[in-house]
């Protein structure tokens, strides 16, 4: 995967996990080409996902915060509307932007940017006139699902009953 492809998957998805398992893909398990045991990091795909999700992070278009789960999730601007309007019904700190800058000495500082403040005010028009329902029907997983999505622990298959 490219990362102009990388974007035309969040784009095409709406929302998406930088990584690990949910309820919405992962764009990092997508570009491995199914399950990472571990951290993305160590796996042979590694370079490729580091590109690919640097590229998403840094489209204008794309919500880079904790919604899904506690984990990074990319959200497609097409759908800020619907979680601006759902926002009284999902925690706050899984709103805040999330962003990345450079340091004089090389090193990645990540930055909060809290929420409404990084809405645009078309945004919040558009949120304004939206019904709840539609709002939901657009992001089920969102309303109520605070809770840290885990790594399944293996447990053997074979189950005597």
């Amino acid at each position: 995967m490219t990362p102009a492809q990388a974007i035309a998957f969040v784009v095409s998805h709406g929302v998406v996990l930088e990584s690990g398992a949910g309820p919405v893909p992962s764009l990092a398990e997508t570009i491995a080409g199914g399950a990472i045991r571990g951290s993305w990091w160590s796996h042979r795909e590694a370079k490729n996902i580091f590109l690919c999700t640097r590229a998403v992070r840094e489209d204008a278009d794309m919500l880079v915060c904790k919604l899904v789960g506690g984990k990074i999730t990319y959200v497609h601007r097409r759908l800020w509307s619907a979680l601006v309007r759902l926002a009284d019904q999902i925690d706050e700190d899984r709103l805040h932007s999330i962003g990345e800058v450079h340091t004089k000495t090389g090193k990645h500082k990540i930055t909060l940017n809290a929420f409404p403040n990084w809405v645009p005010e078309a945004v919040r028009r558009e949120a304004a006139m939206m019904k709840a329902s539609d709002a939901a029907a657009l992001l089920p997983f969102a309303i109520n699902t605070n809770t840290r999505i885990t790594k399944q622990k293996h447990r053997p298959s074979g189950r005597i009953d």
